[in-house]
């Protein structure tokens, strides 16, 4: 096992779709946590205005320290891990598409061996885009936060634990989706559309037209941006806990600001992702193992 994950690490750094793939994810996430951040920031100057702070002072709420920095970061650490789904997709359907699947197989003990090397690789990777991803969002909002409405530092341990877990499993998520789809042209298009466009789409329709607020906490995608966006909707009591006079439209309306609409809290959503997740290994798993090679 251990030549085996010496070999895959070897494949990834002998490619270029690790760093082609890293480079936009660490830019985006800076870019989506500066907006975000800017816009955050905007909205506490506005909630710390004399006649608001009058009003929220007589019932011992300080709008100014408020972590508004935390409704900010996870849109970058979400867009960032994006990549890291589409990187594990390389994993195997890239191997099939370049035809080296058959020196794989055949070099290896058997399949299984090759598909767990494969797991332990890209768990390693998947951690280190989580990392990559975290700091990059975390300079966007340190940035653009004015200092007391940053994280605190255990808020902040948090957000890079919970970055780091979303990037592990979001790799595997994408390995097993490139490995049912094998193909990585029609895994990443497929993605790429459904991730980025069609979620959103039935998440906001569902919403607006049915009042079904829970429906991104059950898709992968919201499941996925739930792991690290519920903890800002958590501080601000909108996933997680429950906070009186806090209406179904003003809880999801936070969730949405930190990236994780739907979420029911940050636990909950990686337990649900981790769902999705061995749903789709499982059966790239299945499927590797009766598909013939060439």
């Amino acid at each position: 096992m251990g030549r085996l994950i010496k070999a895959e690490f070897r494949k990834v750094l002998t490619t270029k779709s690790w760093w082609a793939l890293m480079i936009p994810a660490a830019a985006l996430a800076l870019g989506f946590a500066l907006g975000w951040g800017a816009f955050t920031n905007d909205v506490g100057d506005a909630l710390s205005s004399s006649d608001v702070q009058a009003i929220t002072d007589a019932f011992g709420i300080t709008i100014g320290e408020l972590p508004m920095g935390l409704l900010a970061i996870g849109h970058g650490i979400n867009i960032g891990l994006t990549f890291a789904v589409i990187f594990g997709v390389f994993a195997l359907a890239g191997e099939y598409s370049k035809k080296t699947i058959t020196t794989t197989f055949l070099t290896a003990q058997n399949r299984v061996s090759v598909l767990s090397a494969k797991m332990i690789t890209y768990s390693i990777w998947g951690a280190i885009y989580g990392l990559v991803v975290a700091a990059m969002a975390s300079l966007g909002i340190v940035l653009t936060e004015d200092s007391e409405r940053l994280p605190t530092a255990g808020q902040w341990l948090g957000v890079v634990g919970a970055a780091v877990l979303a990037g592990v499993l979001a790799t595997l998520f994408g390995i097993g989706v490139g490995a049912v789809w094998n193909s990585v042209v029609g895994a990443v298009v497929t993605l790429s559309i459904y991730l980025i466009l069609v979620e959103n789409v039935l998440v906001f329709l569902s919403f607006g037209l049915w009042q079904v607020d829970w429906l991104g906490g059950v898709l992968p995608n919201g499941t996925l941006n739930g792991i690290v966006g519920a903890i800002g909707a958590e501080a601000f009591g909108a996933a997680g806990v429950h906070v009186p006079g806090l209406d179904s439209e003003a809880a999801w309306g936070l969730q949405y600001f930190a990236g994780a609409p739907g979420a029911f809290s940050w636990w909950a959503s990686a337990l649900i992702f981790l769902a999705w997740t061995m749903i789709f290994f499982v059966g790239g798993w299945t499927a590797n193992q009766r598909r013939d090679i060439t």
